[in-house]
């Protein structure tokens, strides 16, 4: 079998959870903590398998290029990290695949970014390429309101506030869904239900157990895929005239509310994963 690690740059419960499930399945896995090594491929032994863990979206794909430059199997591969941390790469992939999805669209100047909102219709959600916890995600109910957000982040740093996302606002029933899709199955899901209309847990959002039907399972573990991802969590909105629409897709997902509100265990269902495929 294949040496396990499991790269990381903060332990959270999640992270200390699946390193004592590893164990618990008889394995040692070596704890790469990356704010504390360097990387030069092809030079370092790593192991042979290794679970990427980092919060940050940067550091989670720059170093996952470097392990597999170095020879390492990670899970998540560097392009599903890069491909499921842009948002616009996620919706292009998703769309290619026939996943339903949101209307979303990106313009590059404020002026054609009005044009897409008036297309779309407004409210629309305006966003950034990348982020997560639901930061800098607004709503523009009027072109009023979109011109003020867009002069606001034409101001921002960053190359990436230039691009401007919008997407349709979809009138949810107060709730969203994160499904777990590991190795190719949809494992668990939850309700994040808020008065507000952003639904994530970070902001406050309350989980509850929701039931994975087969619908729900398709379409969730059909995006996973699409993107890459080997182990994720995927964001499903309820529109109540399409059904299912997958919003985003994560690539290192956090998962304490969804064992907590579902009673299961998915830092074991990652660990029994990761040595199988440990396990060749």
């Amino acid at each position: 079998m294949a040496s396990i690690g499991v790269a990381y740059d903060i332990l959270r419960w999640e992270e200390r959870a699946i390193i004592d499930a590893l164990r618990g399945h008889g394995t040692d896995p070596e704890l790469i903590h990356l704010k504390s090594i360097f990387i030069e491929p092809p030079n370092g032994e790593w192991p042979g398998v290794v679970l990427q863990r980092s919060i940050s979206h940067y550091v989670a794909e720059e170093s996952t290029a470097l392990l597999e430059a170095s020879g390492s199997r990670v899970i998540n591969s560097s392009s599903a990290i890069r491909t499921a941390n842009d948002k616009l790469l996620t919706h292009a992939t998703l769309v290619r695949a026939g996943v339903p999805t949101p209307r979303t669209g990106a313009a590059f100047t404020p002026e054609k970014a009005l044009d897409l909102a008036a297309e779309i219709g407004y409210p629309v959600v305006i966003k950034p390429v990348s982020g997560s916890w639901g930061r800098m995600v607004a709503v523009a109910r009027d072109e009023e309101e979109l011109r003020a957000l867009l002069e606001y982040r034409s101001y921002l740093p960053g190359i990436d506030s230039r691009v401007f996302v919008v997407q349709e606002f979809i009138k949810k029933p107060g709730r969203d869904i994160r499904v777990f899709v590991i190795g190719g199955a949809a494992v668990a899901a939850i309700y994040r239900t808020s008065e507000h209309w952003i639904t994530n847990t970070a902001r406050g959002s309350r989980a509850v157990p929701a039931e994975v039907n087969e619908e729900l399972a398709e379409v969730a573990v059909k995006a996973a895929e699409a993107v890459g991802t080997e182990i994720a969590g995927v964001d499903v909105m309820e529109d109540p005239r399409r059904g299912y629409l997958v919003n985003e897709v994560n690539p290192v997902p956090e998962f304490k509310n969804t064992v907590r509100a579902s009673g299961i265990s998915l830092h074991e269902h990652i660990a029994e994963y990761v040595v199988a495929v440990a396990k060749g």
